[in-house]
């Protein structure tokens, strides 16, 4: 038999007089024992039902809800060379116009040190999320020649194109009070004198390095390489005259010529640049046919979502149509060079084959 349980309450209605009455506890019979059950049991196959699609949602599901949700966070941008100089000024000027476009921070982390290598490692091994990207020069091209032993990173395995971002004239460039007035009086008397005149660049295999290298090989002189971590010290040393010449990038250049800081004697373009009138080209005064431009773009860690990428790619050429920033490189001598992440993919491959037989050819290596 099943026993019914007796609960008293105290009833307090005027009516009742404060009496005490019993109610039965029904739950013990059983046809109610067995209502109780299915719902337990429901209730049991809601939450197991729960569970699992929170488990389901833990992976590729949740991962497609944080890809269109992106960005929800700030973006870190690394940058392998310091702040202050050319390729630092356009890689801020693109993240500003970035942030506004995706809505949240896009910030520049300078990490100089080892031809951009440093940083290009970092992010090599971050989360493929689209949080941590890398603004490269063309340093990570010729990295593969120059450090064939000691890098630590595959350019085209761990790494992947987003987009070009832009290209900028190199630009010889001497103290305000050098005794050289024009660039062929520098490379007469490198001539006479070799070995005597030195030379700055913002690192070893950078191609303000390489662009020396080439001109030396041009004009037949030989100088003293001074290699710096980025463009900055490498501008700040030449104002003090502590080395006598740098080929810079016009970014890095241009703002320090303009304000009487330094002294440009040529540009390495075909045509002379509009930023800086009266310079001539290397072509027209020491060294015919030769052009020297330095290159930059955004790469993210390899294995970061495709449809991430196409986001940053459409913002990154978004910034680079942006008359704002058409006015700032214009001020650089900087061109833009949008492109989809395959055209850069394209690019880079040749590039990194091309600076490859360069090199070869100048004997230089790092390892």
């Amino acid at each position: 038999m099943f026993q019914h349980k007796q609960l008293r309450i105290t009833d307090s209605s005027p009516a009742s007089g404060g009496r005490r009455r019993a109610i039965r506890d029904t739950r013990g019979t059983p046809h109610i024992r067995g209502a109780w059950r299915t719902w337990a049991g429901s209730a049991a196959l809601l939450i197991t039902a729960a569970l699992a699609l929170g488990l389901a949602m833990s992976g590729p599901a949740r991962a497609a809800a944080a890809q269109d949700s992106y960005p929800s966070k700030p973006i870190r941008i690394v940058l392998g060379f310091s702040a202050g100089g050319g390729t630092d000024a356009i890689a801020r000027a693109l993240a500003r116009q970035m942030a506004s476009d995706l809505h949240t921070n896009v910030f520049i982390d300078n990490k100089p040190g080892a031809n951009g290598n440093i940083a290009a490692d970092e992010v090599s091994r971050a989360p493929a999320d689209g949080y941590t990207l890398l603004y490269n020069t063309s340093a990570i091209a010729s990295s593969p020649a120059l450090y064939s032993k000691r890098l630590s990173y595959d350019v085209t395995k761990n790494l992947t194109p987003v987009a070009l971002t832009a290209s900028l004239p190199i630009v010889l460039v001497v103290p305000t009070n050098s005794p050289f007035k024009t660039v062929q009086e520098l490379v007469a008397y490198a001539k006479a004198n070799p070995g005597k005149l030195n030379y700055a660049s913002a690192g070893n295999g950078n191609v303000t390095h390489l662009s020396s290298l080439l001109f030396e090989d041009a004009v037949g002189i030989k100088c003293t390489h001074v290699p710096y971590k980025g463009e900055a010290p490498a501008i700040v040393d030449l104002m003090a005259g502590m080395v006598d010449y740098y080929f810079a990038t016009s970014a890095g250049a241009i703002p320090a010529v303009k304000s009487g800081r330094l002294k440009a004697l040529a540009v390495a373009t075909k045509q002379p640049l509009a930023s800086l009138p009266g310079v001539p080209t290397l072509d027209a005064t020491v060294a015919k046919n030769l052009e020297l431009a330095a290159w930059s773009g955004l790469m993210a860690p390899a294995g970061t979502p495709a449809e991430i990428i196409a986001r940053l790619n459409a913002s990154v050429n978004k910034a680079l149509a942006d008359p704002q920033t058409q006015r700032f490189f214009a001020e650089q001598g900087a061109q833009a060079t949008p492109s989809t992440p395959e055209q850069y993919q394209s690019f880079l491959r040749k590039e990194i084959d091309s600076l490859a037989k360069v090199i070869k050819a100048s004997g230089l290596t790092l390892d």
